[in-house]
């Protein structure tokens, strides 16, 4: 497995432990924040493979920071998953919505997560890194 930068985000040092323990423990390089400031500047910064976002977050929630994230051009293709306490089909919608690429409620356990971190990666991974234009057919 190729290590990776994860960046966990969620207000809750307990959880934010459990991840990075876990994720750590598979090899992955692991920056945290606690806030939606932190966890923009933290992701322009750094730019890590992968963002693991929680919504319930002081000051700027999650669903912001995702929309933010989508709309700058050095952030914009970093995937994030999003981990919520927030239960039912409308917070997930809202999560899609807001730009995220998967969705995990509260309470999870450590298994679930590697495996939806890497299910994530993988798809990252066999993305084109430039999209071709529509219309564009010139040959390289």
């Amino acid at each position: 497995m190729v290590s990776s930068k994860l960046l966990l985000v969620d207000d809750e040092t307990d959880m934010l432990e459990m991840m990075a323990y876990n994720l750590g423990a598979e090899g992955h390089q692991i920056l945290t924040a606690v806030s939606g400031l932190d966890a923009l500047n933290k992701a322009r910064r750094f730019l890590p493979d992968l963002i693991v976002l929680d919504l319930m977050l002081d000051g700027i929630d999650g669903f912001s920071v995702c929309e933010i994230l989508r709309s700058q051009p050095s952030t914009g293709r970093v995937p994030v998953l999003v981990i919520t306490a927030l239960g039912g089909q409308i917070a997930r919608l809202n999560a899609m919505a807001a730009g995220a690429d998967d969705f995990l409620s509260k309470p999870f356990s450590p298994q679930e997560l590697v495996r939806r971190v890497e299910e994530v990666l993988a798809k990252r991974a066999s993305l084109p890194l430039i999209e071709p234009r529509a219309g564009d057919h010139s040959a390289a």
